[in-house]
């Protein structure tokens, strides 16, 4: 099946820039050419993944990108941004965006994070797990204190409460259960969540930990389940009492 990317982008030599190569490789391109239609084609189009630029008319990306989390929908999101401001990216993570890249970026470089994203929210690939599972016909559950896992449905609950988290969090928070126990690095972590080929930046890491806790943690600043150990990464654990 052929993935849809919307491409929500004001600059039209960007929007066709991006429209031409993303065909080459193979995707079906949207296009919007400012934050209002932008949100109206994800919501009725319903795409695979949307590349949104920060700074468009009617609504920014920062706008569009919190209102289809409010809407739950968890379609992956790579923010497009002309500046480079620290500030800008975090806040865009924080709002929920998977991912981010600053301009002038290559049509390689869009490529392959395209690539990235779709194949690592689509599929959780199935690994030699180091935590507690239990499960039946093949199918793995985590269950680690009141937390329990069901990566095959994207289903987690928290004390039998739903938890609801983007593709990326949830791909993360796998990841971490696979390695039940182990020192994880940020460039680890990175490059097997995010399957990056070159050099990223490991902040992105930092926030959707931050995420995490926040979903996962009865207090966020006193993590019982994802310790940071400083100077090397994070570490999942079963809490202890549990």
């Amino acid at each position: 099946m052929t993935n849809t990317i919307l491409v929500v982008e004001d600059e039209l030599s960007i929007a066709t820039l991006l429209q031409y190569n993303l065909k080459q490789a193979g995707y079906e391109v949207l296009i919007a050419n400012d934050g209002e239609e932008g949100l109206n084609k994800a919501i009725a189009h319903k795409p695979d993944l949307i590349l949104l630029d920060l700074m468009l008319p009617k609504k920014d990306g920062m706008e569009v990108c919190k209102e289809l989390r409010l809407l739950k929908m968890n379609v992956p999101i790579i923010m497009l941004t002309a500046k480079d401001d620290e500030f800008d990216k975090v806040l865009g993570l924080e709002l929920g965006a998977d991912d981010y890249m600053t301009k002038p970026f290559s049509p390689r470089e869009v490529n392959a994070r395209v690539k990235a994203v779709l194949r690592r929210s689509k599929i959780i690939e199935p690994a030699t797990t180091k935590g507690s599972v239990e499960g039946f016909e093949g199918e793995r559950t985590f269950k680690i204190g009141e937390l329990e896992v069901f990566p095959e449905r994207f289903e987690a609950s928290l004390d039998k409460k739903d938890l609801e988290f983007t593709p990326k969090e949830f791909e993360l928070l796998v990841y971490l259960l696979e390695n039940k126990n182990r020192v994880l690095t940020r460039d680890q972590l990175l490059s097997a969540v995010w399957h990056y080929d070159f050099a990223g930046d490991t902040r992105i890491v930092d926030v959707h930990i931050s995420h995490l806790r926040d979903q996962i943690e009865e207090n966020s600043r006193k993590p019982k389940y994802i310790k940071t150990i400083r100077g090397l990464g994070y570490k999942f654990e079963e809490p202890k009492g549990v």
